[in-house]
C-alpha cells in the first residue's frame, strides 16, 4: 500500500465527492477512483457508500480514516524530526496564543528567541483556547499559551505564570491616581469589556458572580486593541492583565483589593508529541521571560 492511496482516500472522505477530491489533488477522477478501488481491494472492505447523491464513509471507512490520519500525522512528525537541527542553526516553530498575551508577553519573548536563534522560522497565531486545543491535537501547532482550564485529556500543560487582572483606566480618568479599589467601587464603574468569545471575559464574569459584583458594561468589543483604544479616549474603564500598562504611558492599572482577580497561564502541547529542539528552547525561554511578569509586576509597590 502506497502513501498515495491514503492521501486519495482522505481527500474523498474530506470532500464527500470523487470529483471535488480529484480536483483538489490535481488528478483525473478515473485515476482517483482506480486508486480507491485498489485500496478497498487490498483492505478487503468497502470504504465508501456510493449509493446516495453524496459519497459517505462506511463503518469500515470511519475506522480506517482515524488510523490513516494518525499515520499521516506520525509521518509528518518523522519528517520534521529528521530535519530538526539540534544546534538550532535552522528549524521552524509553530506557536498559538490567546489574545491577551499579545499585549505584553509575546513581544519580549519573541524578541529574545529571535535574538538567540535568528534562523529559526516562527509562526505565531492568535486564537481562542478551544480552537487552540483542537489544532494542537491535529498537530497544526507545536505549543500553545493559554490558561489552566485545559479541556482535552490529550493535552498536557505546564504552569507558566500567575497573571493578575486589574481595572485599567486612561491617564485622564478620575481614578488614575488611585492604587487600589474595592468591589463596591468596581460595581460603580462604567466598563468596556471583551465579548464572551474570549476566555478573559468568562473569567471576569465568574469573578463578578463569586464576589456579588454587578458590573455596568456599557460597551463590548471583540478586539483587544479596540478595548484599549476606547479606554484611552473615553472615561470608560476595563478589566485586563495589569501588565499591559507596562509600556503604555497613557494607561494606568488599578489593583482590585483585597480580592485579586488572578488566573494561571500555561504552556500546552499534545501528549506524546515529538518535541523539536526549537520547542524545547522556546519553553525554557518562556519560563525565564514569564518571571518578570509574574503576578502583575506593576503592583510591586503596593
Amino acid at each position: 500500500m502506497l502513501l498515495r492511496h491514503i492521501n486519495y482516500f482522505l481527500a474523498v472522505a474530506k470532500h464527500g465527492s470523487f470529483t471535488r477530491a480529484a480536483a483538489s489533488l490535481y488528478v483525473s477522477q478515473p485515476a482517483l477512483s482506480q486508486q480507491i478501488k485498489q485500496l478497498e481491494e487490498g483492505l478487503g472492505a468497502p470504504l465508501f457508500d456510493r449509493s446516495g447523491r453524496n459519497i459517505r464513509l462506511t463503518d469500515a471507512g470511519e475506522v480506517y480514516a482515524r488510523y490513516a490520519r494518525q499515520a499521516l500525522q506520525d509521518l509528518e512528525e518523522g519528517r520534521r524530526a529528521i530535519n530538526d537541527v539540534q544546534n538550532l542553526s535552522r528549524g521552524n516553530l509553530r506557536i498559538a496564543i490567546t489574545p491577551t498575551f499579545t499585549t505584553y508577553l509575546i513581544g519580549p519573548l519573541i524578541k529574545a528567541f529571535h535574538g538567540l536563534y535568528p534562523n529559526v522560522t516562527l509562526s505565531v497565531q492568535e486564537m481562542s483556547q478551544d480552537r487552540m486545543e483542537k489544532r494542537l491535537l491535529e498537530d497544526e501547532f507545536d505549543l500553545g499559551i493559554a490558561f489552566e482550564e485545559v479541556q482535552s485529556a490529550e493535552i498536557e500543560s505546564q504552569t507558566l505564570l500567575l497573571e493578575t487582572l486589574a481595572l485599567v483606566v486612561g491617564k485622564a480618568h478620575p481614578l488614575a491616581q488611585v492604587q487600589a479599589i474595592g468591589l463596591q467601587m468596581l460595581s460603580e464603574q462604567s466598563l468596556v469589556l471583551l465579548t464572551s468569545e474570549f476566555a478573559t471575559r468568562e473569567q471576569i464574569d465568574r469573578y463578578c458572580r463569586q464576589h456579588d459584583v454587578q458590573p455596568r458594561v456599557l460597551m463590548e468589543a471583540n478586539s483587544l486593541s479596540a478595548v484599549i483604544e476606547i479606554v484611552r479616549h473615553t472615561q470608560l474603564t476595563t478589566l485586563l492583565p495589569a501588565n499591559i500598562v507596562s509600556d503604555r504611558d497613557e494607561l494606568v492599572a488599578i489593583a482590585l483589593a483585597p480580592s485579586l482577580l488572578q488566573r494561571t497561564a500555561v504552556l500546552m502541547q499534545r501528549k506524546g508529541a515529538y518535541q523539536t529542539a526549537a520547542a524545547q528552547a522556546f519553553i525554557e525561554l518562556a519560563h525565564s521571560t514569564a518571571k518578570q511578569f509574574e503576578g502583575g509586576a506593576i503592583f510591586s509597590g503596593l
